[in-house]
């Protein structure tokens, strides 16, 4: 009698020649599907205009509504009633837009980021701060803001995060090689034993500079979104465009790296190669995240997670709701910090650490890693 492993394998291959399970659950995985990418863009929308109308300048969630309408499509008579005043006109479009638009941004990429290291190294624990990629970020982050812009050769703290991170990603690149080819075990140690040293350096900057620097080193480490502006935006949309792409494109291989290496060569699928790119690409988009928002944790872990159990593993599905899932999941915990405990505002780390660790604990509880796929 054939053992369950070796029943499970042909059902995995198929997935990953993009065959998925025939007849009705397949309709059902799709309308799931569909539902769930519907629902996300609804939510999307609606925190956008509620994230509008939260703040010390007093605006409704309909003229909310109204300014972004109105600079989105101009010649509206949005104003002719006169009820709304340039002051909320400035504080919708010009301060609490551009915010909830960078926190969507920087859910989407981080969410992205993680589906995309969950696959490379097999390990549904993983997430692109496990490589160190996070850490690097921070350390050139720190340097400009203990020593300035000139020191690093005029780099802004923005830049200075992104070569940081592309640093790490390097790093990490160099040291998993084995043999020719990309060990996902030494990726995982190799990131863990990066991401230390990178702690550690940053934790040594934070204490020996001035007291006036450690509170822009510490809400920069911590995560936060509030200096968004619209021009802060163009990074991240780009390189989430660009990921986006290459995932898409690459959707049926994920499914074949899955499966094993084994599987994947005997579809066709050069697993060193992919895993090299995959690396690249959600490294450089963590990096481009934590650039413009800081150090956010626990989004690249837990959404891609529950993408899996709800629509299932295969990427073509899964991906489309990491995406949204993970722009509306930092969205909506923008807006909990802006409110929670107002009028200070909360780190998006630190809140993000609250809602996601019990809610992470929760679904291993319900077997959660074994539905996402990683159980085999």
């Amino acid at each position: 009698m054939p053992s369950p492993l070796s029943l499970r394998r042909p059902r995995a291959a198929d997935l990953a020649a993009g065959r998925p399970a025939p007849g009705s659950a397949r309709r059902r995985l799709t309308r799931r599907t569909s539902l769930v990418c519907g629902g996300l863009v609804l939510a999307l929308g609606l925190l956008v205009v509620v994230s509008g109308a939260v703040g010390s300048v007093a605006v409704t969630t309909t003229q909310a509504a109204q300014i972004v309408i109105g600079h989105l499509v101009p010649g509206m008579p949005w104003m002719s009633d006169g009820s709304l005043t340039p002051l909320q006109d400035q504080a919708v479009w010009q301060f609490r837009l551009p915010r909830a638009l960078l926190a969507g941004l920087a859910g989407a990429g981080l969410a992205l980021a993680g589906a995309l290291m969950q696959v490379t190294v097999r390990n549904p624990l993983a997430e692109p701060y496990i490589l160190g990629v996070s850490s690097g970020a921070s350390v050139g982050a720190v340097l400009v803001i203990v020593f300035g812009s000139a020191a690093l050769g005029g780099l802004s703290l923005n830049l200075a995060a992104f070569a940081g991170a592309l640093g790490a990603c390097l790093c990490v690149a160099a040291l998993a090689r084995k043999d020719g080819a990309l060990s996902p075990t030494r990726m995982i140690l190799a990131g863990v034993a990066l991401g230390t040293l990178f702690s550690a350096i940053t934790s040594y900057l934070t204490i020996s500079t001035s007291a006036q620097n450690v509170v822009s080193v510490l809400f920069f480490l911590l995560g936060s979104v509030s200096a968004a502006t619209m021009s802060s935006l163009t990074g991240p949309v780009l390189a989430l465009a660009a990921a986006v792409v290459v995932a898409a494109l690459l959707a049926r291989s994920l499914n074949a790296l899955m499966t094993g290496d084994e599987s994947a060569v005997s579809l066709g699928v050069d697993a060193t190669r992919l895993r090299g790119l995959l690396l690249v690409v959600a490294s450089l988009l963590t990096g481009t995240v934590v650039s413009v928002a800081g150090g956010i944790g626990f989004v690249g872990l837990v959404v891609p997670h529950v993408a899996r159990i709800v629509v299932g593993a295969d990427h073509r599905r899964m991906l489309p709701v990491t995406v949204l899932g993970g722009a509306a999941f930092l969205m909506g915990a923008d807006l909990l910090a802006r409110t929670v405990a107002s009028p200070t505002e909360i780190p998006l780390g630190i809140l993000t650490a609250f809602v996601g660790a019990p809610f992470f604990l929760w679904l291993m509880r319900r077997g959660g890693a074994e539905r996402a796929g990683f159980g085999r």
